[in-house]
């Protein structure tokens, strides 16, 4: 098992969570699989299951890629990262809800 990074894309639905007047939101997640493909179907599950409406995933690969990338780890990310592995599980580890003027999109999906 390792720990992937994902960013997700939500659109709107009812009960999903997100502030009044938000279009959707990104979620930055860490999740535990066997490998990306793993880790992004159960993080699409799970957010199904919490009445949400994923879009779209981008995987950021596991901790060795995005430091092999350039990126900047803080200690408190790596945390999250290790607790994804030791509980398999999906961690959220930053959610920010989009507001625009998009009216289409302000209307939650059933």
């Amino acid at each position: 098992m390792k720990v992937f990074t994902l960013v997700v894309e939500l659109g709107r639905r009812t009960g999903d969570g997100l502030p009044k007047g938000a279009t959707g939101a990104g979620l930055v997640c860490f999740a535990a699989g066997t490998d990306e493909a793993e880790a992004v179907r159960e993080t699409v599950a799970i957010l199904k299951q919490a009445e949400m409406a994923p879009l779209d995933v981008t995987g950021y690969g596991t901790l060795e890629d995005r430091l092999a990338e350039g990126h900047e780890v803080d200690q408190d990310e790596r945390d999250l990262m290790d607790r994804a592995l030791a509980e398999n599980s999906v961690i959220i580890a930053q959610m920010t809800p989009y507001f625009g003027d998009e009216g289409s999109q302000d209307t939650p999906r059933h």
